[in-house]
C-alpha cells in the first residue's frame, strides 16, 4: 500500500479536483466514504472560473469548519501548484492558484497533479494497494500518469515527476501539446486520435483503436524494465473506452519489450477506482501533504 500519511482516525478531508469540463468538490471521509460532493460546468463559468471554485467550496463545506483542503490540477505546475498551468483551461496560464485558495478560503492548501493524485488514490483505496510499486496512467483525452516506487509517489525535481505522456514514442511523429514531437499523447490520446483520422476517439475504427493499445503497451513495458515494477492501472475513457481488446494488445506490447527477466511479468490493468477515482485522489493530496 502507498504511504499516504492517512491514519484510520483522521478527520474528514475537503478536496477539489479540476478538470478540463468540470470542477467538483467534495467531503471525503479516510476510508473512501464521499459524504457530500457538488460539481460546476467549467464552460458555465468561462468569465470567473476561481470566483466560481471559491463558491463552489463554500457550498460543499456549508458552515462547517475544515483546516485543508486537497486539491488535484493538471500541470505542468510549479511550487507545489504556486502556479499551475493546465493545458486544458487556457485561461489559466501561470495562474497562481495556490496563494489564491489561501487567501480567499483561510486554510491550508495542498496541490498536486491530477494523474499523481489518482495514482494516490489507486494505491491506497484501488487495485494497487498490495503493490509497492507501479505505474498509474490516464488514457483520455490526453494522457497523464505518475509512478509510485517502494511505497512513495515519485515527485522529482520540482514536483512534476510521471508525465508518462511525454515519453517520445515516435520519430519523427506528431506535434504534442508540449511542444516536442511524437509524444504518447501526440500519437495515442483522444484528442490526437481525432484529429490523426478526423473523427471522435470514441468512433475509432479497430486499427485506431489496437494502435493506440500497442504505443501505451510499448510504453508502459519499457518503463517496467527500467524501474523495475510489474503493475501499471490504467483509466480514462479512451483505454476504457476500448474494451478488453485494448488490454490484451497493450499487455502483448509491454512484454514484447520487457524482456529482461524480473520485468517479463509485468501486466497492465484497468484501474479499480471507477468515477470517483479524481476526488479520491485529492483528497490523498490533502492528507499527504498534512501528515506525510
Amino acid at each position: 500500500m502507498i504511504d499516504a500519511g492517512v491514519a484510520p482516525n483522521a478527520a474528514p478531508c475537503l478536496a477539489v479536483d479540476i478538470g478540463a469540463t468540470k470542477f467538483e468538490c467534495a467531503v471525503v471521509a479516510p476510508d473512501s466514504t464521499i459524504l457530500s460532493r457538488q460539481r460546476i460546468q467549467v464552460r458555465e463559468h468561462a468569465d470567473d472560473l476561481f470566483g466560481a471554485l471559491v463558491e463552489l467550496v463554500r457550498d460543499v463545506t456549508d458552515g462547517n469548519t475544515y483546516e485543508f483542503i486537497g486539491v488535484g490540477c493538471a500541470g505542468p505546475m510549479t511550487g507545489r501548484g504556486a502556479t499551475v498551468s493546465p493545458l486544458n483551461i487556457p485561461a489559466w496560464r501561470n495562474f497562481e492558484l495556490l496563494p489564491l485558495m489561501r487567501e480567499a478560503l483561510g486554510i491550508r492548501v495542498y496541490i498536486d497533479g491530477d494523474a499523481r493524485a489518482l495514482a494516490l488514490a489507486e494505491g491506497f483505496f484501488g487495485g494497487a494497494v498490495d503493490d509497492a510499486s507501479f505505474a498509474s496512467l490516464v488514457v483520455s483525452t490526453g494522457i497523464g500518469g505518475a509512478l509510485v516506487l517502494d511505497g512513495r509517489l515519485i515527485d522529482g525535481e520540482s514536483g512534476n515527476a510521471g508525465h508518462i505522456g511525454h515519453l517520445k514514442v515516435k520519430e519523427p511523429g506528431r506535434l504534442c501539446s508540449c511542444g516536442s514531437y511524437g509524444c504518447l499523447e501526440a500519437e495515442a490520446s483522444g484528442w490526437a486520435i481525432e484529429d490523426i483520422t478526423g473523427r471522435s476517439a470514441k468512433e475509432a475504427d479497430e486499427a485506431t483503436r489496437r494502435h493506440c493499445a500497442e504505443l501505451v503497451g510499448r510504453a508502459l513495458g519499457t518503463l517496467s524494465a527500467v524501474l523495475d515494477f510489474s503493475h501499471s492501472y490504467v483509466a480514462g475513457s479512451v483505454a476504457l473506452g476500448y474494451g478488453d481488446e485494448f488490454f490484451e494488445v497493450a499487455n502483448k506490447a509491454a512484454r514484447s519489450v520487457a524482456t529482461l527477466p524480473y520485468s517479463s511479468n509485468v501486466e497492465i490493468r484497468r484501474s479499480a477506482l471507477g468515477a470517483d477515482g479524481p476526488i479520491l485522489g485529492a483528497a490523498l493530496v490533502g492528507w499527504r501533504g498534512e501528515f506525510s
